[in-house]
């Protein structure tokens, strides 16, 4: 399996207004996201996306356009990987939110809340999940085990996969911080997921590229398996040999 870059867009115009923006049409990148969108083109110069995918909305396209344009790649729509649809709660003032009893529960037991005309929590993480799987099933197929492919989605959503990724229950999900431009990175395995990176705002992203496969006839270590961790932690990555 493949090795996803989960990229959150970069910093919109709804981004600290104290709004909760949802799925509010036409908010797009400010000055900030627009920078942080060209910086991913320096970012990832070293690893080889082979395929983008990303939300429908607004801020997730632009986030990705420097890179595509760059690589010469085409997006791919994915609205499974859309923001959280908070029904009734969109477009609302988080001061006000913040006093719905339904707040304690987004932050305490997130697993039973959905949101009134909207989505529940649970709902978006198995739909967010899905997407991310059957798109690293394919790209897999497509371009073999050690595909990498980035895909742009929302707070949320990202952390709600990166909760699945590291065996967490969905009422833990808000410990995770995912910031706008930031870069979390989980790689699948046939038998489990690694985190690789969660949050990364500038960090080198050289390690996360794969391994160059062993050369044919080079023995396997016996009982290994590629899915498997290394007991005491890995050793680090000796220049993709």
């Amino acid at each position: 399996m493949g090795t996803v870059i989960l990229l959150r867009h970069g910093r919109s115009t709804a981004n600290g207004s104290g709004v909760l923006a949802g799925r509010m049409p036409k908010v797009g990148l400010d000055d900030t996201g627009r920078g942080q969108a060209q910086q991913l083109v320096d970012r990832l110069a070293d690893v080889p996306v082979a395929a983008l995918v990303s939300s429908p909305l607004l801020r997730c396209k632009q986030t990705l356009e420097p890179l595509a344009k760059a690589r010469g790649l085409t997006r791919v729509t994915e609205s499974r990987l859309s923001e959280v649809d908070y029904g009734d709660w969109t477009g609302r003032e988080l001061k006000t939110l913040a006093k719905e009893p339904l707040w304690r529960v987004v932050q305490a037991h997130p697993s039973a809340a959905v949101f009134p005309g909207g989505e529940g929590l649970a709902g978006v993480q198995a739909r967010a999940v899905a997407a991310v799987r059957e798109h690293d099933a394919r790209l897999t197929a497509e371009h073999g085990e050690h595909v990498v492919w980035a895909l742009c989605s929302h707070g949320d959503v990202i952390k709600a996969v990166l909760a699945d990724a590291l065996g967490q229950h969905l009422d833990g999900f808000q410990r995770i911080v995912v910031d706008p431009g930031s870069l979390s990175v989980v790689r699948y395995s046939e038998t489990r997921p690694f985190v690789l990176r969660i949050n990364d705002n500038a960090g080198d992203l050289s390690g996360i590229v794969p391994p160059k496969p062993a050369k044919r006839g080079r023995r396997r270590r016996k009982g290994a398996d590629s899915s498997d961790a290394v007991p005491g932690g890995s050793t680090g990555r000796k220049d993709n040999a």
